[in-house]
């Protein structure tokens, strides 16, 4: 195949269902059919089709966008991507309007490939697809795992490298730098498929690297945290800081619903902290290779205004 098609296996199987693809004027459909040295393939791949999903004009933050892709710094709230109880308002939904004629195509439709996602109420940066060469492309790097992501989060409690208790918890390791290390496999809960849960045989390999980047109060009732993905599984970093006794602050699913000391963080920190929304994590910064140019591609988004003023009142700089 030329290289600039970038057809996968899969779009190709389904041209040979649609007839499209001809062996000496013939319609082959097939996938198994022999070939021999010198025969022609013909391969028609038809315009991309409009999709069903509708456009709508919702606002977006745009950190970067060109012929192949764009980058968007996604609002706590928003869903990625239309599903049932949520067919609309989504940021597929807002990227069909904003886009328009400028998606080429993915999988032979004209819609935005998504490559990777964040939750609905996990803000910060996500790349998107517009075109068939760039969602391959894109899509080989977060399999790879070499796409960068670094995310930002508010804890319960503070991980410390001094503490016996983490060192007794299965699956955790602290490297250099007061990185902590925990591995596991996840895959969905048994009893409630909306969560997922940490096993020890089956699942899916997920490792996530943490550090404190600030202790929060006097002693520490809450760390700013630095995770960095080497794996991107469902939930992660909210299924593995719960698994090692840390949830994120406003978790509704892995148990961030903790009350923080008043005498530690003050009681404007603690209130914030039970009263806060969503979980507290944070698509910070997202770095990866141009899949067309090759270039190496940076960016960086701060802390959103709702978790900044929760930073604030745990450290008590907040207004008194």
């Amino acid at each position: 195949m030329p290289e600039g098609e970038a057809l996968s296996r899969s779009r190709i199987a389904k041209l040979l269902e649609q007839g499209q693809i001809r062996r000496a004027g013939e319609v082959v459909t097939d996938a198994k059919a022999k070939v021999v040295e010198g025969d022609v393939i013909e391969i028609t791949v038809p315009a991309a089709a409009a999709v069903e999903t509708v456009a709508e004009d919702i606002p977006l933050a745009i950190a970067y966008e060109d012929d192949d892709l764009i980058v968007i710094d996604k609002p706590a709230g928003m869903v990625v991507h239309p599903a049932p109880g949520s067919p609309t308002g989504t940021l597929v939904n807002a990227l069909l309007h904003h886009c328009g004629e400028s998606l080429s195509g993915v999988g032979g439709e004209k819609r935005p490939g998504i490559v990777h996602r964040i939750d609905k109420d996990t803000s910060g940066l996500l790349v998107v697809a517009k075109s068939d060469a760039a969602h391959h492309g894109l899509a080989a790097q977060f399999e790879a795992h070499s796409a960068e992501r670094r995310y930002l989060a508010l804890c319960n409690g503070c991980p410390a490298r001094a503490d016996p208790r983490l060192r007794g918890i299965r699956g955790t390791h602290w490297e250099s730098g007061e990185v902590l290390r925990i591995t596991t496999q996840l895959a969905r809960h048994r009893h409630d498929r909306q969560r997922q849960a940490v096993l020890w045989d089956g699942g899916r390999h997920a490792v996530t690297r943490m550090r404190v980047l600030e202790p929060l109060g006097t002693p520490p009732a809450a760390g700013l945290i630095e995770c960095r993905l080497e794996t991107g599984r469902t939930h992660q970093i909210r299924v593995h800081m719960a698994h090692i006794g840390h949830g994120l602050i406003g978790d509704p699913v892995y148990g961030g619903r903790r009350k923080l000391s008043a005498r530690a963080v003050g009681p404007e920190g603690s209130a914030a902290a039970m009263a806060f929304p969503r979980q507290a994590l944070h698509a910070a910064s997202l770095g990866f290779e141009h899949p067309v140019t090759g270039e190496w591609l940076a960016f960086d988004s701060p802390l959103p205004d709702d978790m900044a003023r929760l930073h604030a009142a745990l450290s008590g700089t907040g207004s008194s």
